[in-house]
């Protein structure tokens, strides 16, 4: 496992703080800038290298997820984390459509999501029960988005038109790899713009590292965090990330969670009824397959 050094005095020193970008953030915000060719073509190769075409055939996932959260982030970004809700999940997405649904089950009850990237709106269930907290929903909106990036990197990017530029190289684990930078329009949940910059394998062609803002949520907002991804195996023609480590890296340096998939299954069909809630129905509601 990756730890990050970071004492519990200085986390708990930040608590109060407000997340403000500026120019020290590693990846600032500005105007749309023009795609590089070169860097476009780098994406797509890292795209064909997570199974481009498979993806392509792709109409729904299903996935599960379990995992850990870290010491003392939930203290830092608590509505983000909602670790009173957030434990092992069921997950859909229905990606040509920018769909995800998301259940699921933690020591204060159940949670249920539905996102819609194309138009914004996101819904939220606490245990049956439709929220009507902001809050709440611009943060579940958040996590939904980011959790297709990291599961499907290049694959969630690719082909969407979004401005590309290369950014040097950097070492993931020892392995030299090509950082090329995306600007998200839309952004990472109910936001206008985002930016991620993805650490590609330079043998394998394969995404280890996606690092990313978060301006999507008010308290979040100036923050950049970082995904990385592990033991990847390929399924139905496409290469799943078995397991991914996030850390916070700016404003300040904190581990925030180690989860992995526990099942996995591709095209049944689901329709955004379907991931609709207070609960997965239809062909959704069954778990992914165990792996």
């Amino acid at each position: 496992m990756h730890t990050v050094s970071f004492s519990r005095r200085a986390a708990l020193a930040t608590l109060a703080l407000p997340w403000l970008g500026g120019c020290s953030t590693p990846l600032p915000l500005g105007p749309r800038p023009a795609t590089d060719a070169a860097a476009n073509a780098r994406l797509m190769q890292c795209a064909e290298a997570h199974g481009w075409a498979a993806y392509q055939r792709t109409t729904d996932i299903a996935v599960s997820y379990n995992g850990q959260w870290q010491p003392l982030i939930d203290r830092i970004q608590p509505e983000v984390v909602d670790i009173g809700y957030r434990g092992p999940s069921q997950e859909r997405l229905i990606p040509a459509a920018g769909i995800s649904g998301q259940a699921y089950v933690g020591p204060r009850g159940r949670k249920h999501v539905l996102w819609r990237r194309d138009s914004g709106q996101v819904a939220v269930w606490f245990d049956g029960q439709r929220s009507t907290d902001q809050a709440a929903g611009a943060a579940a909106a958040l996590v939904a988005e980011c959790y297709g990036l990291f599961l499907l990197g290049p694959l969630w990017l690719a082909g969407r038109d979004l401005p590309v530029q290369a950014a040097g190289t950097e070492r993931v684990d020892g392995r030299l790899c090509d950082v090329v930078n995306v600007w998200l329009q839309p952004g990472l949940g109910q936001v206008a713009t985002d930016r991620a910059a993805l650490c590609i394998d330079r043998q394998d062609h394969v995404m280890r590292r996606v690092r990313f803002t978060l301006e999507g949520f008010a308290s979040t907002r100036g923050a950049v965090a970082e995904t990385d991804t592990f033991d990847h195996q390929r399924r139905f023609g496409v290469l799943w990330p078995m397991r991914s480590f996030e850390r916070v890296v700016h404003p300040i340096s904190i581990a925030a969670h180690d989860w992995h998939i526990t099942g996995l299954d591709v095209n049944r069909g689901c329709t955004a009824e379907d991931l609709a809630g207070p609960s997965f129905s239809g062909v959704a509601a069954a778990p992914a397959k165990p792996l």
